[in-house]
């Protein structure tokens, strides 16, 4: 069975994560099985959108901690440098048929989808700050969510789909046994466009997703830095060994108070 299905029906590329057991969890397998098909959906000349959904009760569940841990390196393997899904690389729209929680890795995935429904009661999380030694900042801010609701998210909180719906991140919420029939009618309502339209209104709205500054960026990187190594290991070993995890926070504890600032740029 293989660990991303992929089907065609149509003009329409579906790829389906398929780790049900592990909650789709994101192993160097997946991760690799995911940039097969995503740059096979890019080079198909017979098909113009693509739905990624889920198998099982989630739809990913993140980086798998037990892969990390047997690593001993957070993050595990990560996304391949070719996948042009990930990496923002692929021209054609990508529909998000999120058919249960999103969590860490998973969420950046649904966030890369150009338009998303979601079932019911679906859990979304940035988890970022449980797992690293900075939140996830940029992406309230890549969905041009308030400051508050931004703050949330990157500190680790929960959103329901439901609320996400309201917050205008989620376009539809769909029962799931109507899910992919719904995810279909969206990807035809883009198919019954004119091609060049569908092609070059895609571009558009994606130039005008907001982004970090270069600053912002150094910024954010120095952060990563900021803080005990060990903790990142200590946070995947305590999930692997179900008990609390036991944080340093800073190898030295006057670090603490040396905060990097950021560097705006004078005109």
């Amino acid at each position: 069975m293989a660990i991303v299905e992929t089907e065609k029906r149509g003009e329409v590329f579906i790829l389906r994560l398929n780790r049900p057991e592990r909650l789709n969890a994101l192993n160097a397998g997946l991760w690799s099985a995911m940039a097969d098909a995503f740059l096979a959906f890019q080079e198909c000349r017979e098909t113009e959108v693509a739905i990624l959904t889920g198998a099982g009760r989630a739809f990913c569940a993140g980086e798998d901690l037990k892969e990390a841990h047997e690593l001993g390196k957070p993050g595990g393997r990560g996304p391949r440098a070719d996948d042009p899904f990930f990496w923002r690389r692929l021209e054609k729209p990508v529909i998000g048929a999120l058919n249960g929680h999103a969590m860490g890795g998973g969420f950046m995935l649904a966030e890369r989808t150009d338009l998303r429904l979601a079932v019911p009661g679906a859990l979304f999380e940035v988890s970022e700050a449980k797992r690293w030694l900075v939140g996830g900042f940029e992406h309230g801010h890549i969905a041009n969510l308030p400051h508050a609701i931004a703050t949330e998210m990157a500190l680790g909180f929960r959103f329901p789909s439901e609320r996400l719906y309201e917050l205008g991140f989620i376009n539809r919420i769909v029962a799931p046994e109507a899910l992919m029939g719904a995810a279909m009618a969206m990807a035809q309502q883009l198919l019954d466009l004119p091609p060049a339209s569908r092609v070059n209104t895609m571009h558009m709205m994606r130039e005008l997703r907001p982004a970090l500054t270069a600053d912002q960026k150094t910024l954010g990187a120095e952060l990563k830095n900021h803080g005990a190594k060990s903790d990142l290991v200590e946070i995947r070993a305590a999930f692997v060994e179900k008990r609390r995890p036991n944080f340093k926070g800073w190898d030295r504890p006057e670090d603490r108070y040396e905060l990097p600032v950021l560097k705006k740029t004078t005109v």
